[in-house]
């Protein structure tokens, strides 16, 4: 039976329609493949909003929060349930398992909306139908900000219509969301004095303007065997038509027009849901989502398309502007991939026609490149997309791809010198690698693993990391037994015959001939001394900061931004103006972008935006470069605090990281708001006594609160009943509802409220008369409320699986890290005194570090278990295996140097890196190891032996090493992949000096290899 290198040799046909077959559908997959900024994940959370208006905070959790909360407590694969009470709002947040299968989730939803459905009945009279949102985790990756100067409310809102129409037919779009659009509303501001003398109730004003443009059946007759519908009347047609509504004063005939006691106007809302700016102009905001799966890239520039052509029906002066464009992002983000390909490409090249010839480095080289388009081929094949995380799983194989094909081609190579034809070189280097080679890519393979297939979201996340990788190597073996000797065989020439000294006499083998032939001599000295270093890289690794979220490299900036609670919306507004005029005298910026009364919508996957809050707003800022972030950042955090003494703020870049990006919280649960607000603040004190910054609590400060002191007893004799006053009080501040205008396909709301002058005047709420229906006459609000008293009230309450929970929050201060920062706080914040029925909990970094590392250990373990069992399998025994094995320990020394001479941390990426230098080591190690075993049974065991085989697979093993290396240089650059790649790239240099060392040594000591007399 033919071998598969003489197969491919003598029929070169099924290899060039392979080289045909992965050209064309590599140019394919690159043209069809799904781009993204970030691969998507799952959200496994959704969220439940009720409205109960007028209800404390304290009132929404006892008679809102808590029913949801008791009902979506028993939901299948539940794992977390937080709340948020606050006024007159519930937000219940319920996260199911993320190990759950993505084809499950849409089921756990479902369910979940039967079971808020069933506790809708057990809510209080005024509570709304709580709204499930399980959309939560859309992503609007295109955002735009359109600014129409001069411009009326109603007009605004039809250039919105009017784009959002227009988007939506773009094919792959999935969504579109607008934000920010004035919100209008019909006032009727009616005169209170004249409503008193008239003798008039509110309420019958109240019902006359709701009856008269409600919509109801007028029924249908039967003529001539048609069924006519009889039509209604509309009302209003206009706002005119609402001042010209007639009223009729109680036990009387006399008829009254609106407009003579009220004033009726349309106008923008008082008290708008969110304030939307652009540098430094009111705009509203365009977000598109596109639909999973499809091209960004081409989906971002159909819509800027689109929208440009529909510019020309804009309005005069209507503007469009890019607030966040992740087609352009994920655009450059795949440039610079394929320029640092073909740099990386040409690099390994080169070298390998350095240092085996141009013949050999060239057929090497194609294997690179077929392997990449190969790859290319199958990721759209197996739905994975280019995104952050493939395109640097492509960059980490760049320099593994190579492996197989030098091994293969350095066998072909010393053959044809040896004397063999080129043929029997090509068919001899396969016969003697093809098995170790494959074992070793799937072992190298395996160690991307346990990441990757993770049941949370670090393993959606990270899923395409060990596809590309698994696909591109087993690609890269299938083509160095086929392909490499098919070309080798036409591009080698036969030599004269060389006997292997000769063949490895240059001076690229002779100092390491010399350095293991003493070593071997000294064995045991050897192995103390490497132990020796790799303890002292051990203890050195206490140096080397830990860490855990790297930063994001786009060009983007953050600041939250908090007021005081219970800031009006159009205060937070004004002070965000100066806010953003302080910004650009300290710093250039590009961009912009301020969104009051709640956070962003989410544009990037890593974003968590912050829910409705008239007294927050949060900016985001482009600078020219993402290298100028660390600065602009620190001199914001200089400036700004003192120049908005009032506020809370934050500044910061995008993490990857769950969670609110707080890096130290605490959280301290149990019953009273009291008791925890005090260990709070005993907390923040540890804080500040630490010089930690951004510190605060989630709860925020107690807002001041008017609460009316209700005599009910005099209410009951005046009739008068607390809803009574509740709308009295209403009507004299913010306004009732009363109805709603039809303006063609938009429903304006008909607000009843008191003139500017009465609302203003909160010293004249007592003066106030209420209406009393037993009496039939207006009397004082004071004979029923004797007195208005300012109190604290608490207007946000936190819960954690249905407790009240505080967190203590903090940041580290600017350049230090986070874990030594948690550490030098928490026996301090742990030792505060806990009085019985609470509890203590520790968040940020340091959990989203504990979980990560609890959901990675089975993995890992499996992981390490499996290469052990290949291992073993490939050779059959137990020596050869433990040899391999305790080389691993070295890895530590080239990390340990790296990250300390970096000064970068150890995160997350950092040990995923870690990982993956187990799987490159234990490669290199397994053609170390195999070549020694064939050696030694071809001749004898012997100290010459281990040298000849080790110095054979000196060049293929520097080589790989120094390819690998070559394709992580470009990761250097990218926020992400940095720390991963300097781990890589100093840990493998070091750990390939150290076993190409090691392994021989171990390998006389553990077979037991007699000294022989040295001899050149």
């Amino acid at each position: 039976m033919r071998s598969i290198a003489r197969l491919s040799i003598e029929q070169p046909l099924y290899t060039w329609l392979l080289i045909l077959a992965l050209l064309i559908g590599g140019i394919w997959g690159l043209n069809n493949v799904g781009r993204l900024e970030d691969p998507g994940m799952p959200f496994n959370r959704a969220l439940i909003v009720t409205s109960y208006p007028g209800a404390t905070a304290a009132e929404v959790e006892n008679e809102v929060t808590e029913v949801i909360e008791a009902a979506v407590q028993r939901l299948p694969h539940f794992q977390l349930l937080m709340s948020k009470s606050v006024n007159g709002r519930s937000e219940v947040t319920v996260e199911v398992e993320e190990s759950l299968p993505l084809r499950r989730i849409p089921q756990i939803w479902d369910e979940l909306r039967r079971r808020v459905s069933d506790a809708q009945r057990l809510l209080p009279p005024g509570a709304s139908e709580p709204q499930v949102f399980d959309d939560f985790g859309d992503i609007y990756g295109l955002m735009f900000a359109v600014a129409a100067p001069g411009y009326s409310d109603r007009d605004i809102r039809d250039v919105a219509r009017h784009l959002e129409t227009s988007v939506k037919t773009v094919s792959g779009v999935a969504k579109v969301r607008i934000d920010g659009a004035p919100q209008e509303a019909i006032y009727v501001e009616i005169d209170h004095a004249r409503l008193v003398r008239l003798g008039l109730p509110v309420d019958a004003v109240f019902a006359s303007i709701a009856l008269e443009n409600q919509v109801t059946p007028s029924g249908s007759l039967h003529i001539d065997g048609r069924r006519l519908r009889i039509d209604q009347v509309t009302a209003f047609d206009s706002v005119q038509d609402i001042s010209n509504l007639s009223i009729g004063r109680p036990g009387t005939t006399e008829i009254l027009r609106l407009g003579d006691i009220a004033r009726v106007s349309r106008e923008r809302v008082e008290v708008p849901m969110d304030i939307i700016r652009h540098n430094g102009e009111p705009v509203f905001t365009l977000g598109v989502s596109v639909t999973p799966g499809r091209n960004v890239v081409e989906v971002g520039r159909a819509v800027e398309e689109e929208l440009a052509a529909q510019q020309g029906n804009l309005p005069l002066g209507v503007r469009i502007e890019p607030i966040y464009a992740q087609h352009d992002e994920v655009a450059q983000a795949v440039s610079t991939f394929l320029r640092n390909l073909l740099l990386s490409v040409g690099t390994v090249v080169l070298t390998l026609c350095v240092f085996m010839g141009w013949r050999a480095g060239t057929v090497v080289g194609l294997v690179l490149g077929l392997s990449v388009m190969g790859t290319f081929f199958f990721m759209p094949l197996l739905d994975v997309q280019l995104q952050r995380i493939s395109l640097g799983a492509l960059m980490i194989a760049m320099g593994m791809l190579v492996d197989n094909g030098i091994v293969v081609a350095e066998g072909m190579v010393v053959g044809v010198r040896r004397g063999y034809t080129p043929v029997e070189a090509a068919e001899r280097a396969v016969q003697r690698t093809k098995w170790p080679l494959l074992g070793a890519t799937v072992i190298g393979a395996t160690a991307f693993a346990p990441i990757s297939l993770s049941n949370d979201n670090a393993g959606h996340f990270l899923l395409s990391l060990f596809q590309v990788i698994a696909i591109s190597l087993l690609l890269s073996w299938v083509l160095a037994v086929t392909l490499v000797p098919m070309l080798g065989s036409r591009l080698l020439k036969t030599a004269d015959s060389a006997d292997e000294a000769a063949v490895y006499s240059g001076w690229f083998f002779t100092p390491y001939r010399l350095m293991l032939r003493a070593s071997l001599t000294a064995a045991w000295r050897t192995i103390a001394v490497l132990a020796l270093v790799t303890a002292a890289c051990f203890w050195a690794f206490q140096f080397v900061q830990p860490g855990f979220f790297p930063t994001n490299s786009s060009p983007l900036f953050y600041i939250d931004y908090w007021l005081p609670e219970g800031t009006d919306i159009v205060t937070t507004e004004r002070a965000v103006v100066q806010l953003e005029a302080d910004i650009r005298d300290a710093v250039e910026v590009e961009a912009l972008s301020a969104f009051v009364g709640r956070g962003a919508n989410r544009f990037t996957a890593i974003m968590n935006p912050q829910q409705p809050n008239a007294s927050y707003a949060q900016i985001v800022g482009r600078v020219p470069d993402h290298t100028q972030l660390p600065q602009v950042i620190r001199t914001l955090g200089d400036v700004l605090p003192a120049r908005h003494a009032e506020a809370e703020l934050r500044v910061f870049r995008a993490e990857f990281t769950p969670g609110t990006g707080m890096k130290i919280e605490a959280r301290f649960s149990g019953p009273s708001p009291e008791v925890l607000r005090g260990l709070a603040e005993q907390a923040l004190t540890i804080y500040a006594q630490h010089d930690l910054i951004d510190r605060s609590n989630d709860w925020r400060q107690p807002a001041l609160t008017l609460v009316p002191a209700f005599d009910d007893v005099r209410a009951r004799a005046a009739g008068i009943s607390r809803q009574d006053l509740a709308q009295a009080l209403a009507f004299a501040s913010e306004g009732v509802p009363v109805g709603l205008y039809r303006d063609a396909d938009k429903l304006v709301p008909i607000i009843a409220r008191a003139p500017a002058d009465e609302r203003a005047n909160a010293a004249g709420l007592a003066d106030r008369l209420v209406w009393s229906p037993n009496q039939q006459r207006h009397i004082p609000m004071s004979q029923i409320v004797p007195s208005f008293d300012v109190q604290a009230q608490n207007t946000i309450i936190h819960r954690r699986d249905r407790v009240r929970t505080m967190t203590a929050i903090a940041n580290p201060p600017r350049g230090h890290n986070a874990t030594y920062t948690v550490l030098a706080v928490q026996p301090e914040i742990e030792a505060i005194p806990l009085p019985p029925g609470y509890r203590l909990e520790w968040g940020g970094e340091l959990e989203g570090n504990e979980e990560a590392m609890e959901s990675l250990g089975p993995g890992i373990v499996l992981a390490v278990i499996a290469m052990f069992v290949l291992t073993l399998v490939l050779f059959g025994r137990v020596k050869q295996t433990l040899i391999i094995w305790l080389t691993l320990p070295m890895i530590i020394c080239g990390v340990v140097l790296g990250l300390v001479a970096t000064n970068l941390p150890f995160t997350f990426p950092a040990f995923l890196g870690l990982l993956s230098l187990i799987g490159m080591l234990i490669k290199n190690c397994i053609v170390l190891v195999d070549e020694i075993d064939k050696r030694v049974a071809e001749s004898d065991a012997s100290i010459d032996s281990i040298l000849a085989a080790s110095v054979s697979r000196l060049r293929p093993v520097l080589l790989a090493t120094g390819t690998t290396i070559a394709g992580m240089a470009p990761l250097l650059a990218d926020a992400f992949f940095m720390e991963m790649a300097v781990c890589i790239m100093s840990g493998l240099a070091f750990a390939t000096v150290l076993t190409l060392l090691a392994v021989p040594v171990l390998y006389r000591i553990a077979m037991r290899v007699p000294s022989t007399t040295p001899h050149a």
